[in-house]
């Protein structure tokens, strides 16, 4: 590629990041304008822009005629659909890769906060309160994590960490995806930066056939379709959601799933609040079917002051923190200045969003 090429972000970057993206190439002129909406951004800068960095702003193609490219500051791209630029030939890549360590690191501690009721304990503090011994500390009993199953819905990058970390716990896992399969094309990112096809201490994979019973191990995943989905369920002792968010996806977990779930099965959700029916998943935690729950996704977020999640026992809530990292920036820059290399050599990016698919 020999002619000049126009990036433009709508985030605030720091000079550095932005210094750091122009060294990848002398025919790359970088701006940033931070912008709330296209309207934000002249006329005249949406006619030059071939890439476009942003997490929300998007213009319709007739706005910026040389655009190209869409990197995301997400790793989905659920808030898009619906935009008339999604149904344009324009590639949109999304961060995926940055948040799968520490997303599963998230629920790793999300499963040991539950089994050892921390929501139980923090309401105990904030109310200055020590419980009676005997039938007053029962409450405060663990629940057992070794030897427990846990269903991880998505097995994706997210999945398949969540599998290794919680291996040595004692953890069987059930991994449901579309197909059923291992996705081995999907690498993971190191700390240090390097790209890696397998992790160390990595449980092994198998695919159960679809008129096999379900059976995992510690040392061995199984892998079903999603169609074996309401099967399994009732196998859970700890249902995970990594799913991404789809018109497919969008509730699947309601009333009826969540009815289906072994009695007393601690629910985490790391994707999106969409996927899950919070109406329904209350109605479950109240009525006891479902013992906890880990919430870092809403529907609606922030979350309202008015909500019910805010005060609900028994929920560990957090404000969608799971995927953050004291070094994220450091991976985002890896992730879009790789990216801005492929594009000006031609080749093929990464974390390109398959709009069929819905992710």
């Amino acid at each position: 590629m020999t002619a000049s090429v126009h990036y433009l972000s709508t985030l605030a970057f720091d000079e550095e990041f932005l210094d750091r993206l122009r060294a990848v190439s002398p025919l790359l002129t970088v701006e940033q304008i931070t912008a709330g909406s296209p309207e934000d951004i002249p006329p005249q800068v949406w006619a030059q822009v071939d890439i476009l960095h942003t997490s929300s702003v998007f213009p319709s193609a007739r706005c910026a005629p040389a655009l190209r490219w869409i990197q995301l500051d997400s790793s989905g791209a659920d808030h898009l659909r619906g935009q008339p630029i999604w149904d344009s030939d324009i590639s949109i890549t999304t961060l995926g890769g940055v948040g799968p360590v520490s997303m599963a690191e998230y629920v790793t501690f999300s499963v040991l906060a539950l089994a050892h009721r921390l929501p139980a304990l923090v309401e105990t503090r904030n109310a200055r309160l020590w419980p009676d011994p005997g039938p007053g500390a029962q409450r405060f009993t663990p629940a057992p994590v070794r030897g427990t199953t846990m269903v991880i819905l998505g097995y994706g990058r997210i999945g398949q960490e969540i599998a290794r970390l919680t291996a040595p716990f004692g953890i069987r896992v059930i991994g449901v995806s579309r197909g059923g399969v291992q996705d081995t094309s999907q690498e993971l990112l190191r700390y240090d930066g390097r790209r890696v096809a397998a992790r160390p201490a990595a449980p092994r994979h198998r695919t159960v056939d679809s008129s096999a019973p379900v059976v995992a191990t510690v040392d061995q995943v199984a892998l079903v379709a999603a169609d074996r989905l309401d099967e399994v369920l009732g196998l859970a002792d700890w249902l995970v959601v990594v799913v991404p968010h789809t018109p497919d996806t969008h509730r699947m977990l309601d009333a009826r799933r969540l009815g289906r779930v072994k009695p007393g099965a601690m629910l985490i959700n790391v994707s999106r609040g969409g996927v899950v029916d919070e109406s329904a998943l209350l109605g479950a935690l109240r009525s006891g079917r479902i013992a906890g729950a880990a919430l870092d996704v809403f529907e609606s977020e922030p979350l309202p002051a008015t909500s019910p999640w805010w005060t609900e026992p028994g929920v560990l809530l957090t404000p969608h923190v799971g995927g953050l990292t004291a070094d994220y920036g450091a991976h985002v820059e890896q992730i879009v200045t790789g990216n801005l290399e492929r594009f000006l050599a031609g080749g093929t990016l990464l974390n390109v969003v398959d709009r069929g698919r819905g992710y």
